[in-house]
């Protein structure tokens, strides 16, 4: 089989670290079908820069000059500063504060949040949430220049935040260390969660018929003829160090109804609750935020027409079925269960009282406890898909780091004593970057994407060991691997992106089997 070599990691930190020296797509995907098992792990709102910039032989923070991190006002000028951190660094009622004053006069440049010298906030610590917002993630890329993070977010400097995350601290970086860690791997769509999920399971984008006649007209952006910009409210400061930008309306549908901030599931549990005296499974659709039932084809269609067996594990799921109490919360509560990190309760070929939904949408436990009891039995379907509860998937705003991330190296322990485990394929991975800013530009894709650069960690008894892999990916690339290994058609918002990339000049997502090596 034909091999081409490409150099990924420098020699001297490959002696150091025990990587290999190179990479590319010394592969053999011919093999593919030794998989048994896939399993998808999906966490919450990081950037790569924020979390891995520092991971040696990855295409990290090492590589940035003051130049290409500056970042610029909204008029095109570069900044003086970094804005303060509107609110302050740690989220609300998170001791120890950092407040908004502290943060005045920081350096135009990234920075470490638990710097020791500096905010010394650790990665057990909350911070404040930040924007992450379909139209404000693109304005923030500025075409590719990435330079306008500070400019269009709600939360000032804190955008050019990362953690110099030494592997002592940070469980899952000792797991890429063994495995293959992916750095050039983008979110799905742009923006927030509620999107990226619906990227993961469909590659494609919900929709709301006949919005502007609707409850949610109210919800319709108001952009402008660019098609990826706000308009600006006539009292929106002028200048970054200002205060954070106001919009017209930065609603959740586009003009033409396409849902992409979050919305909330039809049925049960979702954000709304049902209506008075309506049906106990089903949310109030006479509110703006209930998204009508979706029936766009997904992942899950494409794996029961072929016979193979799937599940998505939501933590906390029967949790938050049982008491609508659990349903989102304080920072660093307990579950914390978000529901619209939960993309197929949103389709009506799994709606309530559906054999598909009793089959396929399965209660993950709290803190994972259901899903762990499978992976120990060795009873996980052939394609898995986890989503932690809230408290534990490393979402800014609600809850920390450190938490979620050690909850996910205790999960991969269980993975790795599976009776499963030698022919099985784990992506673990964040939905979106959660504001946080990245200097790698994302590849020009089509109107939903890809977004800002994410960290992806492939782990499997077949991943090349200690690998950094450079290509090309994104989340649709998940779905391109099941497919690949399942032998199933190719869903129409995979078959757009690549023809919208190749229009522009760029490669086709790869579809992770560059990752893996089957003659091991």
């Amino acid at each position: 089989m034909n091999k081409q070599l490409v150099c990924a990691v420098p020699i001297a930190a490959a002696l150091a670290f025990g990587l290999n020296a190179c990479g590319g797509d010394d592969h053999r995907s011919d093999d593919i079908a030794s998989v048994k098992n896939v399993v998808v792990i999906y966490a919450e709102n990081r950037s790569f820069d924020n979390l891995y910039g520092s991971f040696p032989g990855a295409n990290g923070l090492q590589s940035v000059t003051a130049a290409s991190a500056q970042q610029l006002d909204r008029d095109g000028t570069v900044l003086a500063t970094l804005p303060k951190i509107w609110s302050g660094l740690t989220a609300t009622g998170v001791t120890p504060a950092i407040g908004e004053a502290m943060t005045a006069n920081l350096p135009n440049a990234p920075f470490a949040i638990d710097d020791p010298n500096g905010f010394n906030t650790p990665l057990s610590v909350t911070t404040r949430d930040l924007y992450h917002r379909f139209y404000e993630n693109q304005m923030q890329i500025d075409g590719g220049k990435n330079d306008k993070f500070a400019a269009w977010a709600d939360s000032g400097g804190l955008v050019m935040g990362h953690y110099s995350t030494p592997p002592t601290k940070l469980p899952l970086w000792k797991v890429a260390q063994q495995y293959t860690l992916a750095d050039n791997f983008f979110m799905g769509a742009f923006g927030g969660s509620f999107l990226n999920h619906q990227w993961l399971v469909c590659a494609c984008t919900p929709t709301y018929p006949n919005a502007d006649k609707s409850v949610a007209k109210g919800s319709i952006s108001v952009v402008n003829a660019d098609g990826v910009s706000l308009t600006l409210a006539s009292n929106s400061p002028a200048s970054a160090l200002s205060g954070a930008p106001k919009y017209v309306n930065s609603g959740n549908l586009t003009p033409d109804f396409y849902a992409v901030n979050t919305m909330q599931p039809p049925y049960q549990p979702s954000g709304n609750a049902p209506a008075s005296g309506g049906d106990a499974t089903l949310a109030d659709p006479s509110v703006a935020t209930t998204l009508p039932p979706q029936t766009s084809t997904h992942i899950g269609d494409l794996l029961n027409k072929a016979g193979v067996s799937w599940a998505w594990y939501g933590g906390s799921w029967g949790a938050a079925l049982a008491n609508r109490s659990v349903i989102g919360g304080s920072p660093n509560a307990v579950p914390n269960f978000q529901t619209h990190h939960q993309p197929f309760n949103y389709f009506a070929d799994l709606a309530p009282g559906t054999a598909n939904r009793a089959q396929h949408l399965l209660d993950g436990g709290t803190n994972g406890s259901e899903f762990i009891k499978a992976i120990d039995a060795g009873t996980l379907p052939q394609v898995s898909f986890y989503k932690p509860q809230g408290n534990l998937n490393e979402h800014a705003g609600y809850t920390d780091v450190a938490s979620g991330d050690q909850h996910i190296a205790d999960l991969i322990a269980h993975l790795q004593k599976s009776p499963q485990w030698k022919n099985m394929v784990v992506i673990v991975t964040y939905d979106e970057n959660g504001g946080f800013w990245d200097h790698v530009s994302p590849p020009k894709g089509d109107r939903w994407g890809p977004g800002t650069r994410i960290p992806a960690l492939i782990v499997s008894p077949y991943a090349k060991k200690g690998f950094v892999d450079h290509t090309q990916y994104d989340t649709t690339s998940i779905l391109r691997f099941i497919t690949k290994r399942y032998s199933l058609p190719t869903l129409p918002g995979i078959a757009a992106r690549d023809a919208a990339l190749t229009a522009n000049g760029a490669k086709p997502m790869g579809d992770l089997t560059s990752a893996l090596d089957f003659s091991q």
